[in-house]
């Protein structure tokens, strides 16, 4: 039984993030949007995210945030559900993270009652950069618990729809926990995952589960309950909708042979109804059966795959540890090197490359020439008086040394880091495999529930045609439907229907003058008609 169901408010019944459109107020909507994407990951918790946010938004006037709030649009499907939940007498209630400012325009909208927000602080009709409510520090499913508290309702008759991290505790609480175009850490968390930004999607879902609550799990009690009600009596029968059984307009024949004809047709309808309906049940159960293996089956699949993402994470942070600690040594090679006169000799030797290529490309004359083969010897004595320190040398050895071995480590820990990230894919290619399965087994069980409940309502048709027959025949109750083991007792019970049939057809004869044997009279008293 479900009684109410929690919506989140950002991105669940508005389209957009609240705290990101305010943002743009303050030209601060990326530093915002870039802490929302990680809160809404569960890479930092909400309440830093929150604190942090909102302290960007210092100074911002709330006249305008108001006019922001007025023009957020609503999700797409939001109004026709949360209409259509009220009409099927379900509480409707917000729980979000988001500001009671922009709550409230949408409680007017859509006439909702109960909404529990944060709040800015305001002084002289700015923000103060500070935030004040129950969602700052506590979680959504504290709230959800005191909400339901007194109210006659449990957990389990709560539908949650969320589509962040701080959206988990109440999802995995709630009877049903439903991600709405959320990240995957939610979805691995939720009963029923809805991937297109459409409300009506998870109407549906409700609603479908209302419809569950009515027949599914013990749909074969309840009607075995309805149908006995149904034969209790022939005043029962003239009114079949006290069992919720639907008016007949069934047309009986004019003979008693031809309404027990009649009778003889619509016991073999309906069992032949009641074994396809069961049938449809047997499917629904099955595709059901299937549908949560698969799902708890991604779900281990889904935690594989986070498990090698962080440890892909892990080892590429010893990667850029390994990376930073190789370039620091090759940047004091090359610090070393220049300080050591290193350069001085790199700067000559260049010198006289330049002048020997010019010596042998081009034709000079004896004067010139002789004047560049000068200038080359003095640089190469220049050369030969520069000596670098040797301590110099050794410690750059040694940085040396060292920047191999970090480069080692780079290589070893990528190559590590790449096979955590192969198998990283290789479960979460497996979950989208699963997920897809799960996801068609769920529409063949809900394809099958749906046959069912048309084939119990034509059931219940047929039943109140047989009811209007038996009036007629004068019997209370209609005959049982036997299974095949009853082939025995079935078989005894047409040969008295027959012998009845044959008794009243005598007495038929006799009203209207005719002879009587004494075989005849002997089964008029059998089945006491005088």
């Amino acid at each position: 039984m479900i009684k109410l169901v929690v919506f989140d408010l950002d991105n669940v019944i508005i389209d957009g993030e609240a705290i990101d459109e305010i943002g743009k107020l303050a030209n601060v909507e990326d530093e915002i949007a870039e802490i929302t994407e990680k809160a809404m990951q569960g890479e930092i918790d909400f309440e830093t995210s929150i604190k942090d946010r909102v302290k960007l938004l210092e100074g911002t006037s709330v006249e305008d945030i108001q006019k922001v709030a007025d023009e957020l649009p609503l999700m797409n499907g939001a109004e026709d559900t949360i209409a259509r939940l009220k009409e099927e007498g379900l509480d409707v209630a917000i729980i979000s993270g988001s500001f009671d400012i922009v709550a409230q325009t949408v409680k007017d909208k859509l006439g909702i009652e109960n909404a529990y927000t944060n709040s800015f602080t305001v002084e002289d009709g700015k923000l103060t950069g500070e935030v004040t409510g129950p969602l700052v520090s506590g979680s959504k499913l504290d709230i959800l618990k005191e909400h339901i508290e007194g109210n006659d309702t449990s957990l389990e008759e709560v539908v949650a729809v969320g589509d962040g991290a701080n959206d988990i505790s109440m999802i995995e609480s709630a009877g049903i926990g439903i991600a709405f175009n959320a990240k995957d850490s939610v979805k691995e968390k939720a009963d029923v995952v809805v991937d297109e930004k459409d409300l009506t999607k998870v109407l549906d879902e409700i609603i479908n589960q209302l419809s569950t609550d009515v027949v599914e799990d013990d749909e074969t009690e309840q009607v075995e309950e309805a149908e006995e009600k149904a034969e209790e009596s022939t005043e029962e029968a003239e009114k079949p909708k006290k069992d919720g059984l639907p008016e007949s307009d069934f047309v009986l024949a004019d003979t008693m042979e031809g309404v027990r004809k009649q009778k003889d047709e619509k016991e073999a309808e309906i069992a032949k109804v009641t074994e396809e309906r069961e049938e449809f049940n047997r499917i629904a159960k099955e595709q059901r059966k299937i549908r949560d293996e698969l799902n708890a089956s991604l779900k281990e699949n889904l935690n594989k795959a986070i498990e090698f993402r962080n440890e892909r994470n892990e080892i590429n942070k010893q990667v850029e540890e390994a990376k930073k600690a190789r370039n620091e040594a090759n940047n004091k090679i090359r610090n070393l090197e220049w300080s050591s006169g290193k350069r001085d000799k790199i700067k000559i030797e260049n010198e006289i490359k330049k002048i020997d290529k010019i010596i042998e490309t081009r034709v000079l004359d004896i004067k010139k020439e002789n004047q560049l083969v000068k200038n080359a010897n003095d640089l190469r004595k220049q050369l030969m008086e520069i000596h670098e320190d040797e301590s110099v040398k050794g410690e750059a050895q040694d940085l040396k040394k060292l920047s191999e071995e970090e480069h080692e480590k780079v290589i070893e820990f990528s190559e590590k880091a790449q096979a955590a990230h192969e198998q990283m894919l290789k479960y979460f290619r497996k979950t989208d495999d699963i997920r897809t399965a799960a996801d068609e087994a769920h529409k063949k069980f809900i394809e099958a529930r749906k046959n069912a409940s048309a084939k119990h309502e034509e059931f219940k048709s047929i039943l109140s045609d047989i009811h209007v027959i038996n009036k007629k025949l004068g019997s209370n109750r209609p005959r049982k439907r036997r299974s095949s083991s009853n082939k025995s007792s079935s078989s005894n019970g047409n040969k008295n229907r027959e012998e009845k049939e044959r008794a009243e057809e005598i007495f038929d004869k006799f009203k209207h003058g005719g002879k009587l044997s004494t075989e005849e009279l002997l089964l008029l008293q059998k089945y006491n008609i005088n």
